[in-house]
Formats: structure tokens, C-alpha cells, sequence
């Protein structure tokens, strides 16, 4: 998991279960190795394993970490790690960078996630009105920018228990047309409490929609790509075979 959003607005740094050394230590103007790269990472546990999450868990005094902004910096940091699969909880706000991409004809960040090699977006909304209403104009936004709405997957959380608003389910379904999935992820009293720390401890119908989830992106990837996926590009600067016992130079370099 890459969190790539600045310590102070993200609540990842707290919820791991062991701490790794953070990405403070694999500074992105700095060569790495897989083995820095492995140990910057947290570990969090949840009802189907462990996983890594890469976060900045510094004390809150300590001044901002110059993270990268370019998406193919966190694809080279995933790929010099030697993680298979990577999620990246992206910060910035869709709909307001497609349209400011669009108008200034410059290149945009949602535009440069989606164009990572197997890269499976997917979009999350709460089953509010409001928040649908937000989803669905992050949806045309994206259509006008011709980004890939064929290979998106929605997922709508929702803030609480009850039925889902007429105009969420109506939203949902014209969305199923649009995108290649839309998976509702019920209500969790844990979440709510305690966010994804103690993973463990989430409730079933949550790991279910997880399941459903990966399932979903993993879907949308095969038909894209095909089943099994291609290997992956390795990003300039990485080694294609590299092995930390025979080779313990640099393995990478994030660029931004």
C-alpha cells in the first residue's frame, strides 16, 4: 500500500501493527536497494494476511517529507520493492485535476495513475447524496478527458447502517454501464472506531466486500490485458534480475 499523501492529512501512519523505518528512509532523490525498500514498509494484519504499507510515521513535529509527485516515481518505488501488487491511496482531488489538466492543457495526475502498466483505478464515494453526486461528475470529467472508464471500478462506502438512498441506487446503476464494476462496501462499526487499525478485527460482510473488490479489479485487469498479465515494464534504473546477496548496489532511484 503506497500512501502518498502528506503525514499530517493521512490517517495511515497510525493504523499499522509494527512500524517499519518509513519512507523518510528511502528519500527520493537517493539510490535504494530491495532491502531498504522492503524495510521502509509497515506491516498491517487483516482477516486475509499481512500486508506493507509504505507511509511517512513520523512524530508530528518534524517537518514535511518532499514526497514525489509523480505517479511513475511510487510505480518505481513499488517495482524496486519487488511487491507484485500495489495499491496506492491517491490524495488529490479527481474531478478538480482532470478539469484543471484539461483546461491549462497540461498533464494530469489522474491521467498519469491511469496510464501505469496495469494500472486498475478505482474510484470511492460514500452512498450519500452528495457523495454521488460527486462521483458522478468525477465520472464525466473523465469521460470528456477520455480516461479509462471501461477499466474503473467503483467502490461506494457506506457512512453508516440502513437501506442505500433511492438516488445512490439509481446512481449505482446507470454507473454499472460506464464502468467495469461497482462494489458496495457495507457499514463498519470497527472502521468507524478505529479506521484499518486492527485490521484484523473487521467485520465479515467487510472482508467479504474486499474480496469482491480485488476480485472486481482483478477482472477488469484480465480483460484488459489478459489472463494471466503479461509481466509488468521494470521502470528504468531497476535491475530485470537482481538478487540483494549478489548484487548490493542501488536498485533504483524515485524520480519525480
Amino acid at each position: 500500500m503506497l500512501d502518498t499523501a502528506p503525514r499530517l492529512t493521512s490517517p495511515w501512519p497510525s493504523w499499522p501493527d509494527v512500524p517499519g523505518t518509513g519512507l523518510a528512509s528511502v528519500p527520493p532523490d537517493k539510490p535504494f536497494t530491495r532491502a531498504q525498500a522492503r524495510a521502509a514498509a509497515s506491516r498491517s494484519v487483516g482477516p486475509g494476511g499481512e500486508w506493507d504499507v509504505l507511509t511517512d510515521h513520523r512524530e508530528w513535529n518534524h517537518g514535511p517529507l518532499a514526497l514525489p509527485a509523480e505517479p511513475a516515481a511510487w510505480y518505481q518505488l513499488a517495482a524496486g520493492g519487488g511487491w507484485q501488487s500495489a495499491v496506492a491511496d491517491t490524495s488529490h482531488p479527481i474531478a478538480h485535476d482532470i478539469v484543471t489538466s484539461r483546461s491549462q492543457h497540461l498533464p494530469g495526475l489522474t491521467a498519469a495513475w491511469c496510464s501505469l502498466p496495469f494500472a486498475v483505478p478505482v474510484l470511492c464515494a460514500p452512498t450519500t447524496g452528495p457523495g454521488m453526486a460527486a462521483l458522478q461528475t468525477a465520472v464525466k470529467a473523465a469521460s470528456a478527458e477520455g480516461l479509462p472508464l471501461q477499466r474503473m471500478v467503483v467502490a461506494l462506502t457506506a457512512p453508516g447502517e440502513g437501506r442505500l438512498p433511492a438516488a445512490v441506487k439509481a446512481g449505482a446503476t446507470m454507473l454499472q454501464s460506464q464502468v467495469s464494476a461497482v462494489v458496495v462496501v457495507p457499514f463498519d462499526p470497527h472502521i468507524r472506531n478505529h479506521g484499518m487499525a486492527q485490521a484484523n478485527r473487521l467485520g465479515r460482510r467487510t472482508a467479504e466486500a474486499g474480496t469482491a473488490l480485488v476480485a472486481a479489479v482483478l477482472a477488469s485487469a484480465h480483460r484488459t490485458w489478459g489472463d494471466p498479465l503479461p509481466p509488468a515494464a521494470v521502470p528504468a534504473g531497476l535491475s530485470t534480475a537482481h538478487s540483494d546477496s549478489v548484487q548490493p548496489g542501488p536498485e533504483g532511484v524515485l524520480t519525480s
